[in-house]
């Protein structure tokens, strides 16, 4: 895609950092977080994102990105939704991997359709899986869809 370099430094930077505390134990990212309510898999991009602003990073798409990039937001721009869209396309993921890449693909010249679909095949997912909904993605799929 053709961004210019603010844009893609904000997305490549989203894109190192995601996952930043990804494998950090519960006791840390409840501690970073202060939540006690959400489950353990949603923690560490919150965790994250406030440990970057700590650090100095004012970037507020790139932490909104990171700190909502497992279950969306309504308020993101284009960087959130870009996390958003690799994080599941990614291509050593081993699941529905024609389908993705076909995704994947066509994000160039489709970006807000591929973006709605990845939020669809994420939902049914997570409904197939039987686990429950975010409220932030249940406002995210009224949004786009």
């Amino acid at each position: 895609m053709r961004v210019d370099a603010r844009e893609r430094a904000a997305w490549l930077d989203a894109g190192w950092w995601h996952d930043a505390l990804r494998d950090a134990d519960e006791a840390t990212l409840r501690s970073l977080t202060a939540d006690r309510e959400r489950p353990l898999g949603m923690l560490h991009g919150p965790a994250a994102a406030l440990r970057l602003e700590a650090e100095g990073e004012q970037r507020g798409e790139v932490l909104e990105a990171i700190r909502w990039h497992t279950i969306g937001s309504t308020a993101w721009a284009r960087t959130g939704r870009a996390l958003y869209m690799a994080d599941f396309l990614e291509p050593g993921r081993q699941f529905m991997q024609a389908d993705r890449a076909f995704l994947a693909d066509r994000v160039p010249e489709a970006f807000d359709a591929v973006f709605r679909q990845v939020v669809r095949l994420r939902l049914e997912w997570t409904i197939r899986e039987g686990k429950s909904l975010a409220t932030e993605t249940v406002a995210l799929w009224n949004a786009v869809r």
